[in-house]
């Protein structure tokens, strides 16, 4: 299967500036692939920079050395050096990112949160909106919600939503940040079958996953992010 997605000696640490400059090391030459319909899961205890590496594939962080490269298309796009609009073209097209946390918004209604993404694409208003409600349903999110803000519901339901809006959309590289973490069994068993039909898709995914459960459902590979400590001597 091709390779959508390398990470080749990439390392990232922070200055904390109000600390006199004190350079907090994270990882370093981390180097690893995924490939079509493949899952890879990071590894390791708190603290040992999972979801740094994540930000930097998703481009919330830059890495102080490397290279992370994204087939998009018919390109190979190097997110460690990507400009600003090149990020946005690969989050709407290429990069999908699926976290627990909705960052809700105001006055716009759950299925038009999730449908959004699909649209973007250039998925019609109409299929767009039946593929969310499509998705809520599947996730247990009552029909009676569906045109209420998310901002006005439960934790769960919202990450529910958030969990919704994240899959809906075709991106041929999608990042899983603890998307089970607080939901139910039925609703977690929802997700894995979301995630193995990403990986029949042909899509690349990168997660974290403290849910033993659910990692060993859906990974097809661990890979232990302590092996990238940084050398806090360096």
């Amino acid at each position: 299967m091709p390779v959508r997605l390398y990470l080749n000696n990439v390392g990232k640490s922070f200055t904390m500036h109000l600390q006199g400059g004190m350079v907090i090391p994270v990882v370093s030459n981390v180097e690893f692939s995924v490939a079509s319909g493949e899952c890879v899961v990071l590894g390791g205890p708190s603290g040992a920079g999972k979801s740094s590496i994540l930000k930097m594939i998703y481009g919330n962080y830059r890495c102080d050395e490397g290279q992370i490269l994204v087939t998009a298309g018919d390109e190979i796009i190097n997110v460690a050096t990507a400009e600003p609009r090149q990020m946005l073209s690969l989050r709407d097209r290429t990069i999908g990112y699926v976290s627990q946390f909705l960052r809700t918004i105001p006055r716009v209604s759950a299925e038009d949160v999730v449908a959004e993404p699909l649209i973007a694409q250039g998925t019609s208003e109409t299929e767009g909106l039946e593929t969310a409600r499509s998705l809520l349903a599947r996730l247990n999110v009552p029909e009676r919600l569906w045109k209420l803000p998310p901002a006005t519901f439960s934790g769960g339901e919202q990450q529910r939503v958030n969990i919704a809006r994240g899959f809906i959309a075709h991106y041929p590289v999608l990042l899983l940040d603890e998307p089970t973490a607080s939901l139910d069994a039925a609703n977690r068993a929802v997700v894995i079958r979301l995630v193995e039909e990403k990986k029949a898709q042909g899509v690349a995914m990168v997660g974290i996953l403290h849910d033993q459960d659910v990692r060993d459902e859906i990974a097809n590979r661990i890979i232990d992010v302590t092996s990238f400590a940084a050398d806090a001597a360096a």
